[in-house]
């Protein structure tokens, strides 16, 4: 994974609540692989591959609302996830359920309230 790349990974209400939280990030990593549209899915996947370090640390904007709480894992270098986690934190009501370091990239995640 380099070091620019975030992967996400949404677990809990629909489709548009997973649309909701990475059009949330965009504004941070810009445009994800895909938005999520399987609406039959339990879970939802998002990658992101831009240059994190060229974008402010802004996003959240116009994020939308949840309509039932979202499970949410961010993946990637550590600079990338502490700036989904904050983008995250400041655009939804979240809750910190923990985080896993390895060598060279984070895990972190994340239960966003509606």
């Amino acid at each position: 994974m380099s070091g620019t790349q975030l992967t996400v990974t949404l677990s809990g209400g629909g489709a548009d609540d997973a649309r909701a939280v990475v059009r949330a990030l965009e504004g941070t990593f810009g445009s994800p692989d895909e938005l999520p549209a399987d609406e039959n899915a339990t879970v939802h996947t998002a990658t992101f591959d831009g240059e994190t370090d060229a974008r402010p640390a802004g996003g959240g904007a116009g994020a939308g609302r949840l309509s039932a709480p979202v499970t949410v894992t961010v993946q990637g270098s550590p600079e990338a996830v502490r700036r989904a986690s904050d983008t995250l934190t400041r655009a939804f009501t979240a809750r910190d359920d923990g985080a896993a370091s390895g060598d060279q990239e984070q895990e972190r995640q994340l239960l966003l309230e509606p």
